[in-house]
């Protein structure tokens, strides 16, 4: 019997061609095995101790965001590189006391641990898909938990709900998104909860507002659409400075909306914030395809926000979770470094062009509050990360700026292909609205005057469309006005 050992990729001495006995056969490739085996071994050995050496929290956000948490209790789901989608809403119970004890663990402490596994029973109470970008939202947003709702209004109003109570008031910014205005003006003041509205960059105007009845200091930041910034550490300063000495119950507690900027540029917890509010429509859900909102902090906040949630509904679908989920949160970052690109670039244009009076953009230089943005928006690794949403106003007087901005808008939507005619914001489209007739109209004209919203002001969304089709489109609508 003729044999042939060739040389191992392993590492083996060459053997010489042999004509051997089934005896030297059988000891060869005994031989041969056994030195196999140890290679494959020791191969095998290298490879885990390599793996161990670096743990999982070593790894950098852009790729936690892409591959989550892959030891969920919400779901086994190891063998999918992809999360399945829940389609149920009720779930199958084993017995009475399994059913019995779900209700009696959810929104307690013990269903807030991490690890704990829950007992599924009602689609609005909890469910798994849900639960798993749950998970990674409150990761990114560096919060201990995070309960999501069907809209960005419904996590605000939860937000507000949890923290108020009937003879509470509210110190909020003087410019807001329109609905979030109308719900502290038209339907918190029944519940015996009002709103008392200040300039939270100016330290007189803020603590003038705040009283002995005041629970919650609300804002957005950057402000919607003004692009305005709110310092989260000064405001947190004085809040505190507002309040010496008190106790955990009669500290004042700080929301603030985080969508325009994402966890991406801006983490408000790490800056004094108690809550952060978003709208997961907008750029963490990206593509426009799915609502929803998120109020993501400590985990004290945790079983309130799940009652909330049972009692007043507002509950996020498991198919709209799963399609932030899977498509929206892992794409954030890429999305967001290519946007702030083109928004920067879009915002030098339009700050040379002759029929623009001025640009709000966090990026420009000549930016009023450039050092601020500089010091508070920064990326998960430390770079300056400005946003993708971009604020501009026409020049001319009150009458004339609003023509010229409704034959701009209106060429735009007839004519223009990279940039769309559509309220919202941070999708992969670039969308351009006008504030003060759309997203804002809920504030009276002269708030809206004393607000910084003008009629000529026009807010713009960046999106992934190449930077010079944006700037093309823009310049051919401007040449109409």
């Amino acid at each position: 019997m003729q044999l042939v050992i060739v040389e191992s990729r392993l590492g083996l001495r060459k053997k010489p061609q042999l004509k051997c006995s089934h005896e030297k056969y059988s000891c060869r490739f005994s031989e041969f095995a056994c030195n196999l085996s140890r290679a494959h071994a020791l191969h095998t050995s290298n490879r885990m101790k390599k793996q161990h050496r670096t743990e999982k929290e070593s790894y950098r956000i852009r790729t936690h965001l892409i591959h989550g948490n892959h030891e969920s209790k919400h779901w086994d789901f190891d063998h999918h590189l992809v999360p399945p989608i829940s389609a149920s809403a009720a779930y199958r119970l084993g017995s009475v006391h399994r059913g019995a004890q779900g209700f009696v663990e959810f929104a307690s402490d013990e269903a807030g641990v991490k690890g704990h596994v829950p007992i599924y029973i009602y689609d609005r109470l909890d469910e798994p898909t849900r639960g798993m970008l749950e998970d990674h939202l409150a990761y990114a947003e560096g919060g201990e938990t995070a309960v999501t709702f069907a809209t960005g209004m419904a996590a605000i109003s939860a937000a507000l709900g949890i923290t108020n109570k009937a003879g509470t008031e509210i110190v909020a910014h003087h410019t807001l998104y329109g609905c979030t205005y109308s719900l502290m003006t038209n339907w918190l003041p029944r519940f015996g909860i009002t709103t008392r509205f200040a300039d939270l960059r100016d330290e007189r105007s803020f603590k003038a507002a705040i009283t002995n009845r005041t629970r919650v200091v609300y804002f957005e930041t950057p402000v919607n659409p003004t692009l305005d910034l709110i310092d989260i550490e000064v405001v947190r300063r004085w809040m505190d400075e507002s309040r010496p000495g008190k106790g955990e119950n009669d500290r004042l507690l700080m929301i603030v909306d985080n969508t325009f900027a994402t966890p991406y540029c801006q983490r408000p917890l790490a800056l004094g914030a108690d809550l952060v509010v978003h709208s997961l429509t907008k750029d963490i859900g990206g593509f426009g395809t799915d609502m929803g909102g998120a109020v993501i902090g400590p985990l004290k906040y945790h079983a309130p926000l799940l009652m909330y949630r049972k009692d007043f509904g507002g509950v996020l679908s498991s198919k709209s979770a799963w399609s932030i989920l899977v498509y929206g949160l892992p794409t954030l970052a890429t999305r967001m470094v290519n946007q702030q690109k083109s928004a920067t670039r879009v915002a030098q244009f339009l700050e040379r062009h002759p029929k623009v009076a001025s640009v709000h953009y966090p990026g420009l230089e000549t930016f009023p509050q450039y050092q601020l943005a500089r010091r508070q928006m920064t990326s998960y690794d430390g770079k300056f990360a400005p946003g993708s949403m971009v604020y501009f106003v026409l020049k001319g007087e009150e009458k004339a700026a609003t023509e010229a901005a409704d034959r701009f808008m209106d060429y735009i939507a007839n004519h223009a292909y990279s940039v769309t005619l559509a309220v919202s914001l941070g999708q992969i489209r670039t969308l351009i609205e006008e504030p003060y007739s759309m997203t804002h109209s809920a504030l009276p004209a002269e708030l809206k005057h004393a607000r910084g919203l003008e009629p000529g002001g026009i807010r713009l969304s960046i999106g992934l469309e190449d930077w010079h089709d944006i700037i093309n489109d823009l310049e051919i609508a401007l040449e109409q006005v």
